[in-house]
């Protein structure tokens, strides 16, 4: 990364976590085909919704029969993290307009806002509406181009997961974790391991005492609170 704020950088910068994007949603694609839907309905559900875990959550409900409003509050419980990434977001906007943070928040994910995250690092904190809104946008083409993929495939592939594309995922974010951890020059080392850690232990104990599609949200919660307390604390 560098102090760059262009499309350009932000095409370059963009282009490690989408192919994450590639693996997860071509497996969303297969998972939905799989399930009975068809391909128009797979792909205007990423193209729509644009969710993620909350997509194959809603597939999921309306294949079991669910209530359509069941599925509209788990899909908005399961998504509900955004609201707080979103919140972080605008403080960087505040001179952009109205409709320009309405587009960028329509369009962030974990990936984009972890991402423009790691921008600030090499920014002094800045950040510019070209340069989130193409990372915005090349990851929702990628998204649902990948999804289209998967649901093209079809029923062909029986068994998705035993190709391991859904952990594509979760080594982007390690990958953007460690970024952060060795960019960031205002927090202590010793303090980021410490946040790290306590937020792991954090998930471990809620997935034993939330639901589910509460649980992100909760940690996210909770570790920005044991973050602010271990700040003062170190």
């Amino acid at each position: 990364m560098n102090s760059n704020l262009n499309f350009a950088t932000a095409c370059r910068e963009t282009l490690p976590t989408i192919f994450g994007y590639i693996g997860i949603a071509a497996t969303f694609g297969i998972i939905g085909r799989t399930l009975g839907f068809t391909f128009w309905q797979v792909l205007l559900t990423s193209a729509l919704v644009y969710a993620g875990s909350a997509q194959l959550t809603a597939l999921n409900m309306i294949a079991a029969g669910n209530p359509v409003l069941s599925v509209v509050i788990a899909t908005f419980l399961v998504n509900s993290r955004i609201i707080l990434m979103s919140t972080t977001i605008a403080s960087y906007f505040q001179k952009d307009s109205l409709s320009k943070n309405i587009c960028l928040g329509s369009f962030l994910t974990d990936e984009s806002f972890a991402l423009g995250m790691n921008k600030i690092n090499y920014t002094h904190g800045r950040l510019s509406f070209q340069w989130l809104n193409t990372t915005n946008i090349l990851s929702y083409l990628t998204w649902v181009g990948a999804t289209a993929v998967g649901a093209g495939i079809g029923t062909a592939v029986k068994n998705p997961q035993k190709f391991g594309l859904d952990f594509a995922i979760v080594a982007m974010f390690l990958g953007l974790l460690y970024l952060q951890v060795i960019s960031d020059q205002q927090l202590n080392r010793f303090l980021q391991i410490c946040v790290i850690g306590g937020t792991m232990v954090l998930t471990y104990l809620s997935l034993i005492v939330l639901p589910a599609n509460l649980v992100i949200i909760g940690v996210t919660i909770w570790g920005c609170t044991l973050g602010v307390w271990l700040k003062h604390v170190l």
